[in-house]
């Protein structure tokens, strides 16, 4: 029971680093019918950045923690945000009136282009991190198997509810999510309504890469080593909880991930964990099979 309760954990944690990154992949789709590509990319660009501004506050002998974590999530959120907005506005937007296949190759090549960029800029070799925050709870440790509840694991499950409640409101609850239902429902109709669609756009953009920079924060936290390449396979998967959940809704965006997640962790822990990614991918080619759309995802309507 113990190690089950450890493995679930471990799950959640992980799963919630996947649904902020796929959040970004539902948003762009449902409002613009485009898959970005390069948001895996900017994933991993916001966790350089991260490393470097614990570096920076390192030197300025920034020793409370709290207070650099907050700065340091502050600093990665407005410069991967910068990152979201220049990606759609020379990559995407001049193509928004072009065929579906023209945004998509566009999309694999900023996302290559990014990859060599940070190659690049900052070498091929991992980078290493220091653990930031450790201590945690124990529990059963009666029994042959202790369960460990980490103060990181606390941290990131606590930050990605709070985020996901903050973000629920902003969009049912404030101008710029009632212009982003209305640009998902017909672009064309929101601009005649009066709505700024490439505003709209952009911001959405900037939300979703933001959301993507704690999503970094939280994978060099968890793991401390990071790469130029770690946005790939990161991407990949947040992609697939997106589809799994189903792709344009921000809930099933956030349960594909808990879902992708909790497959990983339960697949290393009692099979061979060579194979947990053929694990995932299997799984969501059998949910797909019997429910297109996803787990909460809706048909389109075809207007005639």
């Amino acid at each position: 029971m113990g190690y089950f309760l450890q493995q679930l954990i471990n799950g959640l944690t992980l799963g919630m680093i996947y649904g902020l990154i796929a959040i970004g992949y539902t948003m762009v789709y449902g409002i613009i019918g485009m898959i970005n590509f390069a948001h895996g990319e900017i994933f991993m660009i916001s966790a350089f950045i991260s490393i470097i501004t614990f570096l920076v506050l390192g030197l300025l002998g920034m020793g409370w923690v709290p207070l650099a974590l907050v700065l340091i999530l502050v600093t990665t959120m407005l410069l991967t945000a910068v990152y979201g907005w220049a990606l759609e506005r020379v990559a995407y937007r001049p193509l928004r009136g072009s065929p579906r296949l023209a945004a998509l190759i566009t999309a694999i090549g900023m996302s290559i282009f990014l990859q060599n960029y940070v190659q690049l800029l900052q070498g091929a070799r991992i980078k290493p991190l220091q653990p930031v925050i450790s201590g945690g709870f124990r529990f059963l440790s009666e029994s042959d198997f202790s369960v460990n509840l980490s103060y990181l694991q606390i941290f990131i499950i606590v930050l990605t509810i709070c985020l996901m409640l903050g973000f629920t409101a902003l969009i049912n609850r404030t101008a710029l999510g009632r212009a982003q239902r209305a640009c998902e429902q017909d672009l064309g109709m929101a601009a005649l309504v009066g709505i700024d669609v490439d505003r709209t756009i952009s911001l959405t953009f900037v939300m979703g890469a933001a959301l993507a920079s704690v999503a970094g924060l939280m994978f060099l936290l968890n793991y401390g080593v990071i790469d130029f390449y770690i946005g790939f396979l990161a991407g990949i998967k947040a992609f697939t909880a997106a589809v799994l959940g189903g792709i344009g809704s921000l809930p099933g965006a956030m349960l594909g991930g808990l879902l992708i997640g909790l497959i990983e962790a339960f697949w290393s822990a009692y099979f061979t964990v060579e194979y947990k990614d053929v694990a995932v991918f299997s799984i969501m080619i059998l949910v797909l099979i019997f429910r297109p759309t996803g787990l909460l995802g809706k048909p389109d309507i075809e207007k005639v």
